[in-house]
Parts: structure tokens; sequence; C-alpha cells
């Protein structure tokens, strides 16, 4: 469990370092209109994180609480991510993960086995959402890396 919230500590590093020293040109580029630009990419993280923190507060706090979830193909048109600052969301993300060390830090085995549930019946232990966090960003991370490579071979 202590590397798994290490890992997850990290992540607004990680992502800080993957796009350090990038153009907005290349923060802006999009692979394909059908895909995200690294922009839209950290702005999806972080409003993921947002409904994440929620369901992991709501897991620890209440019994077998229902666990919402979103369309991210929704949220980048509909809510303009083109507009939306890029540096407050980023800080938005790392302030929700340190917000949320002081209880990582202090879980009994109990509360690592604690359940929430979808509306599809699908259950997850607060161990298994915190896993799929630290997967989520690393599933980003790699996707960022796609994308300025992308953008490499665009230019060439």
């Amino acid at each position: 469990m202590e590397k798994l919230i290490e890992e997850y500590s990290q992540d607004y590093e990680l992502l800080r370092e993957a796009v350090e020293g990038l153009s907005e040109e290349e923060l802006r580029f999009q692979p394909a209109p059908d895909k995200w630009s690294i922009h839209q990419i950290l702005i999806h993280v972080t409003d993921s994180e947002i409904l994440a923190t929620h369901r992991l507060r709501k897991v620890l706090a209440e019994e077998e609480p229902l666990l919402l979830s979103f369309d991210q193909e929704a949220w980048p048109d509909n809510l303009e991510y083109e507009r939306l600052d890029r540096e407050q969301h980023m800080l938005l993300f790392q302030m929700l993960r340190v917000s949320m060390l002081p209880l990582l830090k202090n879980l009994t085995p109990e509360q690592l086995v604690r359940v929430g549930q979808y509306p599809d019946g699908a259950r997850y232990t607060f161990k298994e959402l915190l896993e799929l966090r630290v997967q989520h960003v690393r599933n980003h991370l790699a996707q960022i890396e796609r994308v300025k490579q992308a953008f490499s071979e665009d230019r060439v």
C-alpha cells in the first residue's frame, strides 16, 4: 500500500515533467480531429480527479455508496476545454491529490476493503479505486507522449 500511495503522490510531478518546455503550439496540437490535445488531456485528468476524489471520500465515509461516472467525451466540447486555464487545472489536480494524502497515510485495513458501487452493479474496493487513479494518470502520460511524437512527425 505504501508504494501505491507514493505513486499516487507523484502523479502531479510526472504530469508537470511530461509537459515541461512544450510550446503552446505543441500543447494545443491534436493528432487527429477526434484525438485530444495535451491541453485537453490535462483538463480531462483534472476533471476526472474531481470526480474520483469525491468517489474515494464517499467510499471512506458512507456504507457502500453509489458511485457515479461521467461522459468524458461530452466534457471537452460542452465545457469548452479550449477556453479553460490549463495552469489552474494543474494546480487543482495537485490540491486534490494533496488533500487526500492525510487520509491515505492513516488508512486501516478495514478501510481498504470498503466498497462503492456503480449503477451498472460494478463494485470496487477503496484500494481498487485508488489503483485506478494511478493507472488513469499513467495511461494519460503515455497518451501525452504519443501526442508529442505525433507533433514531431507532423513537423517533418
